[in-house]
C-alpha cells in the first residue's frame, strides 16, 4: 500500500469535506436563486461542481495507492442566509478552514516523507490560493454594492466573464 493507515484517514476526511462544501455552496447558490440573482447563483453552482470534483480525486488518490476508502457523513448545509454579504462570507471562511485543512495534511505527508502525496497535496495548496483570492474579491465588491445594489455585482461578474 502507497499510503500509510493515518494519510489515508485524513484522505478520506477530507473527502467528506470537499463533498460538504459542495452541499453547502448548492445551498448558497440557492440563497442567490431565490434573489433572482442567476450569475451569483451560477457561481457558486459551478463551485459546488469544482467542490465535488475535489473529493473525486481523493478518492482516486486513495483508491490508486490501494488505500481504504471511507466517505464520512456529510453534514447538513447552511440554506437559510439574510443577506448576500452572509452568504459569500460563509463561502470564504469555509476556504479558509479547507485550507487549513490542506495544509494539515501537506504537513502529515511531509511528516512521513510521503513525496507522492506531497506532489498531489500540492496541486490542492495551489488552488486554495485561488479560491481565497476569488471568494475575498467577491465578498468586497458584495460588501461595496450593498444589498440594494447586487445588479451591480451581477455587473460586474459579467465584466470579469468577459475579460476571461
Amino acid at each position: 500500500m502507497l499510503i500509510s493507515k493515518e494519510l489515508q484517514e485524513g484522505f478520506n476526511a477530507q473527502i467528506g469535506h470537499e463533498f460538504a462544501a459542495s452541499v453547502q455552496y448548492i445551498g448558497i447558490a440557492g440563497y442567490f436563486k431565490s434573489e433572482n440573482l442567476e450569475l451569483l447563483a451560477n457561481l457558486f453552482f459551478e463551485q459546488a461542481a469544482e467542490e465535488t470534483e475535489h473529493g473525486m480525486k481523493f478518492v482516486n488518490y486513495i483508491l490508486d495507492t490501494s488505500g481504504e476508502l471511507r466517505i464520512p457523513v456529510i453534514p447538513e448545509a447552511k440554506f437559510d442566509f439574510t443577506s448576500a454579504e452572509e452568504a459569500v462570507k460563509a463561502a470564504l471562511d469555509w476556504e479558509f478552514e479547507v485550507t487549513s485543512q490542506i495544509n494539515a495534511l501537506m504537513d502529515l505527508a511531509k511528516n512521513q516523507n510521503d513525496h507522492l502525496a506531497q506532489y498531489f497535496l500540492q496541486w490542492f495548496i495551489d488552488e486554495q490560493l485561488e479560491e481565497i483570492t476569488k471568494m475575498e474579491q467577491l465578498l468586497s465588491v458584495v460588501q461595496r454594492a450593498g444589498e440594494k445594489n447586487l445588479l451591480m455585482v451581477e455587473a460586474y461578474l459579467v465584466h470579469l466573464g468577459k475579460s476571461e
